[in-house]
């Protein structure tokens, strides 16, 4: 069995698990309804809205850089599709967004020892808090490319972790091997938008 093959299975299993909560939850709803004197039909209505809702809701990780183009496009097209999306240049803390010259201006010059250093600047510590967090709290990561070392390594954590990894790339970049770690390898956002589901 490849990587390839036990990450899948793997996603196959969360997704039966999902499945299996769903039900459970819409058996609660269920009895709810029932006790306030619903008719069936508005029932099954109810139940059916719940299930394609929770289906397909997502808590999405994108990962990307500062420079990339398609990020503000692939972070509008998730939520339009009913998906919870974090945004590292909008965070929830309502901080700007985290970079480095807001440390530095000088960040480019650094020694192996200032950069190691400033990993414990007060900013690179809140900033790495809010998206470990929001790495823990989402249940898919969409890798956006191109993009550096930071959004790579956090694609790998969602990887290592089994949860469901997808690399998107929009236009040609150099081939890299690894990706088949990764769940899918999407070249549209319409092809993103179906391995969501």
């Amino acid at each position: 069995m490849t990587a390839l093959d036990a990450s899948s299975a793997k996603v196959r299993i969360s997704k039966q698990n999902t499945k299996r909560k769903i039900v459970f939850l819409v058996s609660i709803l269920e009895r709810k309804y029932l006790r306030r004197s619903q008719s069936y039909k508005e029932i099954l209505d109810n139940r059916n809205i719940f299930l394609n809702f929770a289906v397909m809701r997502r808590k999405i990780y994108v990962a990307s850089s500062w420079r990339n183009g398609y990020y503000p496009e692939v972070v509008a097209k998730l939520r339009e599709a009913g998906h919870e999306v974090y945004d590292f240049r909008n965070p929830p803390s309502g901080d700007p967004g985290f970079k480095w010259g807001n440390v530095d201006p000088r960040f480019m010059e650094w020694s192996p020892e200032e950069y190691r250093d400033h990993l414990m600047h007060p900013k690179a510590v809140k900033q790495f808090k809010n998206d470990i967090e929001a790495m823990e709290a989402c249940d898919t990561c969409v890798l956006v490319l191109p993009c550096g070392r930071s959004a790579h390594t956090e694609a790998g954590w969602f990887a290592g972790r089994g949860k469901l990894t997808i690399a998107y790339i929009p236009e040609r970049q150099e081939p890299e091997l690894m990706y088949k770690l990764f769940n899918k390898v999407c070249c549209s956002i319409d092809e993103l938008l179906d391995a969501l589901k």
